[in-house]
């Protein structure tokens, strides 16, 4: 009979994003995460198969709460491009802590397809809720009715991905608040 899971395995996900965000997945070993994780080695292999499986979940982990975020934020404004506003400054205030979802696409692009399965499914959900932002933003009046949705879309997730890599590389806070703020205008 198998024993039963003596630890919070949501928990010890949310540890394993963090040391991910800040070391990669090569520059990342099994003790690493067994240590930040609170776990036994034998646990981590049992729960999650091998070092991958552990990536693999926490890259879903961070996927699925960033866009929840992304998509309350969006909503969370009576006018459109507060919501986006709002969205872009809390990418702003959290860039220099590394995005485990961008890190994944410059450490491994498009070679692993379990990796790109959870990346498109993010992608997929947030680009819905940007869409009907930007929409909703058009009817506003607020959003240039110019650009394809689907251009504006992909310049608003370029725009987030730019401003967090440029955090990651030094970039202080003033240079990526300003960016925010040059795409908010480019929205108009």
């Amino acid at each position: 009979m198998a024993r039963p899971k003596e630890f919070d395995v949501d928990k010890a996900v949310a540890a394993a994003v963090e040391v991910f965000r800040e070391h990669g997945f090569e520059g990342t070993s099994a003790q690493m995460l067994v240590d930040a994780m609170g776990i036994g080695r034998q646990s981590l292999y049992d729960t999650f198969g091998d070092k991958w499986g552990v990536y693999l979940a926490a890259v879903r982990h961070y996927s699925q709460a960033e866009v929840r975020t992304h998509a309350e934020l969006l909503g969370s404004r009576e006018r459109a491009i507060d919501g986006i506003r709002a969205m872009l400054d809390r990418v702003a205030e959290d860039a220099g802590k590394g995005c485990l979802g961008l890190s994944s696409t410059v450490e491994f692009g498009c070679a692993r397809p379990d990796l790109m399965k959870i990346r498109e499914a993010a992608g997929s959900t947030l680009t819905r809720a940007m869409e009907s932002t930007l929409l909703r933003g058009r009817e506003q009046g607020d959003i240039s009715r110019d650009p394809d949705l689907d251009h504006l879309t992909t310049f608003l997730t370029a725009t987030i991905s730019s401003m967090r890599l440029a955090a990651r590389g030094g970039a202080d806070s003033v240079l990526i608040s300003a960016l925010a703020e040059l795409a908010l205008r480019a929205l108009r």
